[in-house]
């Protein structure tokens, strides 16, 4: 049996969602991975499960395989675990959203992810930890209002009559005969927000100023965010408005954000601040 030294061994944690939609390419992605360095698989059950298995890989290096969600799983609990600094961490990509992985650097198909995993370098990457000790891997959004309205009908006036049993009785018979349409929804465009946006406490855009949407970005290992304020407009389009900071806060009555692949709230503040080289990701190394 082939021996390998203690870095190379290797805890594969394995997604059941990517389990079921490709197994295929979670086949390959454990082959090549066996080929070539000492390797235990893990599968887990659920999220729960999934955790555990973080936790308890001794010495071990994690891979992850799955999607954007499993990633940002294993980063977010690494985080709680406060073992993200002395831990590099690798994933194949399997599974349908993959837009994270794939900003990141990560190559998407199961043989050059698993030979990135083997052969690849660890690099420090930024990470935005909010109040609520939330993570953030990507892109922060924080998009317009949306507003449902139910249909009117749904409230029409009753009909003369409407009382009478007999004609009770005649209702509910044509209604176990006749399908009936479903009520229609009617959901409003996007609208403007009122956000006051801060960034190292200065205010980059207040409540009076309508706003259609902020991003907020981990600056690439420079320990800053980018933060990206696109204002409401009439006539000629408002250039949008850039600073950089350690340190992002946004508040207004109630709204929501998407952080990755989560959408959380509505809240009237949040706070985000940046950890620089937070965690550590096995990419390919250039050639």
């Amino acid at each position: 049996m082939a021996t390998y030294p203690t870095s190379d061994q290797l805890l594969v944690v394995i997604d059941p969602v990517a389990r079921r939609t490709d197994g295929e390419s979670v086949r390959i992605a454990k082959d090549v991975l066996s080929a070539g360095a000492a390797t235990k698989v893990c599968l887990p059950d659920g999220p729960e499960e999934f955790t555990r298995a973080l936790a308890r890989r001794g010495s071990r290096r994690p891979v992850v395989v799955g999607d954007d969600r499993v990633l940002l799983r294993a980063v977010s609990a690494l985080h709680r675990q406060r073992e993200l600094a002395g831990c590099a961490l690798s994933v194949v990509p399997v599974g349908g959203a993959l837009s994270l992985t794939r900003s990141l650097g990560v190559p998407t198909g199961p043989v050059a992810a698993a030979r990135a995993v083997l052969e690849g370098a660890e690099r420090r990457l930024d990470l935005l930890v909010d109040d609520s000790d939330g993570v953030v891997l990507g892109t922060l959004r924080i998009p317009p209002v949306s507003s449902r309205h139910a249909d009117p009908a749904g409230s029409a006036a009753v009909p003369p009559g409407a009382g009478h049993p007999w004609l009770r009785t005649c209702q509910s018979l044509v209604r176990t005969l006749v399908s009936r349409p479903p009520r229609a929804t009617v959901i409003a465009g996007p609208g403007p927000s009122r956000l006051r946006v801060e960034v190292d406490g200065e205010t980059v855009v207040d409540l009076e100023q309508p706003v259609e949407a902020v991003s907020v970005t981990p600056g690439g290992g420079t320990g800053k965010a980018e933060v990206e304020v696109r204002r409401l407009s009439v006539g000629a389009e408002a250039s949008p408005l850039l600073a950089h900071g350690r340190t992002v806060t946004v508040s207004g009555a109630g709204f929501r954000y998407r952080a990755d692949t989560v959408v959380s709230g509505p809240v009237r503040t949040r706070t985000w601040r940046v950890v620089e080289g937070a965690w550590g990701l096995t990419l390919p190394v250039p050639g």
